[in-house]
């Protein structure tokens, strides 16, 4: 089944305040009729790279089978980490980049590669807030999802225990 995908991440206050991803799912079944799919959700703290991250997850998670799938995103980090190979160093590498540490968000890399695992993805790159018609659904889907009420929003876990872990080592730098 071949699926065509488009994805946005939004974050307001990036790093400091929510975020929301959003994707649009496209596919022909075997008799000829067209289906959609929209996919949302928004996190209380979060930052724009991990959403951008979670809408190509959410819309690969949301495969049930094996898929040629054409995955279209505004995001360079996401769509460079495949065409530029960088998930291929990072892999190698124990996902570390030299003297530069950790590369961010490795849980997500590594969820958004288990959830790749079974399909065969094209990734390509848009240019945002251009016009392009699937890329502003998604980016719409992204900002409401980022701006529901604060009850709605969903925690990321791994970024506010990052966040947490941060603040404690300035205090105690500070002290």
């Amino acid at each position: 089944m071949k699926v065509t995908v488009f994805t946005d991440g939004a974050a307001r206050a990036n790093g400091t305040g929510p975020g929301g991803y959003g994707a649009l799912l496209r596919y022909v079944d075997p008799a000829g009729r067209k289906h959609e799919r929209q996919l949302s959700g928004g996190y209380r703290l979060t930052t724009n790279n991990r959403m951008e991250l979670m809408g190509a997850i959410a819309a690969l998670e949301a495969l049930v089978r094996p898929c040629e799938v054409d995955l279209y995103s505004d995001s360079s980090y996401v769509i460079k980490a495949f065409t530029e190979d960088w998930i291929g160093t990072w892999k190698k590498q124990d996902f570390r980049r030299g003297r530069r540490g950790e590369v961010r968000n490795i849980d997500l890399w590594e969820r958004l590669l288990a959830a790749a695992e079974p399909h065969t993805i094209t990734f390509h790159w848009v240019k945002g807030h251009a016009g392009h018609p699937e890329n502003e659904l998604c980016d719409k889907l992204a900002t409401s999802a980022a701006d529901a009420d604060e009850a709605d929003l969903l925690v990321d876990d791994v970024y506010e225990k990052e966040v947490s872990e941060r603040e404690t080592e300035e205090k105690e730098c500070d002290s």
